[in-house]
């Protein structure tokens, strides 16, 4: 059986994802070397109004079920990241465990949303923003195939709540409730480097995003910091342009300029 790469594609006709192709050839390439498989999927499983993209994803072991697809460990990672040519196999580090990337970014979105979810939704609980893992990169195997059960069983019965909270607070949709989850039911996570999922960028000063950036524009310290590049949270700038899509193909066609991937890939049904 081999690891897969799980790579969620939809198109929601918002132009977000129009660049996801250059992060699909990415991890083509990675699958290639380290005779993994990619899976991307395209198709919603509900109506977006009633479940995120982001709550979807927790049906991953039903999809792969439904394709007949076996499987060792899986990698399930957004589609606004670039994986870099010399990356190492990371499935090699996991111990087999429930692996994750500390969200190394904004530290007061982080904080926030750990206070509001842990007074509304887990009766005034918290948990260590030091252990708090990005959802954008989630490596598991069949042993968390029970615990992915859970995560979408406490959506389904928490579902308004959980929309309420959301827009009160104004962050993200799962990761807060993820990372609680995880404590919950005791899940043993290995925390990998933060070179495997280097997200925040433009925070970390390594993404020239307008003229008033005081640093250089170039990519030489983004190369430097990591393996693995995630364009999320980059400010709209009208007087560069230069949002996720921009930094997708960029940094692509930098990395993998003389490659030639092969670009094919298994497209999902929902079955």
């Amino acid at each position: 059986m081999k690891n897969i790469v799980f790579v969620p594609n939809i198109d929601l006709g918002d132009d977000r994802n129009s660049s996801y192709s250059y992060s699909i050839k990415s991890w083509k390439y990675f699958c290639d070397k380290y005779d993994c498989e990619l899976l991307v999927w395209e198709d919603l499983l509900f109506p977006i109004e009633q479940m995120k993209i982001t709550w979807q994803r927790y049906y991953l072991f039903d999809i792969l079920d439904a394709n007949k697809i076996e499987y060792d460990q899986i990698l399930m990672v957004d589609a606004d990241t670039i994986v870099h040519p010399d990356c190492p196999n990371f499935f090699t580090e996991t111990d087999r465990k429930y692996c994750g990337v500390m969200n190394d970014g904004d530290y007061e979105w982080v904080l926030r949303s750990i206070r509001g979810f842990g007074d509304i939704l887990f009766e005034g609980k918290r948990i260590k923003p030091w252990n708090y893992i990005n959802g954008g990169f989630q490596i598991v195997n069949e042993t968390h195939k029970d615990f992915f059960s859970e995560m979408k069983g406490y959506y389904l019965e928490n579902q308004d709540k959980i929309i309420e909270t959301i827009k009160e607070l104004r962050t993200a949709t799962d990761q807060t409730i993820l990372n609680f989850m995880l404590v919950e039911h005791n899940i043993d996570v290995k925390i990998l480097p933060q070179c495997y999922n280097l997200s925040d960028l433009w925070r970390k000063n390594l993404l020239y995003v307008s003229k008033e950036c005081w640093w250089e524009d170039d990519l030489i310290n983004l190369y430097n910091s990591g393996w693995v590049y995630h364009f999320n949270a980059i400010p709209k700038n009208t007087e560069l342009n230069r949002d996720a899509n921009y930094w997708l193909q960029t940094v692509y066609k930098e990395l993998y300029n003389y490659r030639r991937p092969n670009e094919g890939s298994i497209l999902l049904r929902n079955g």
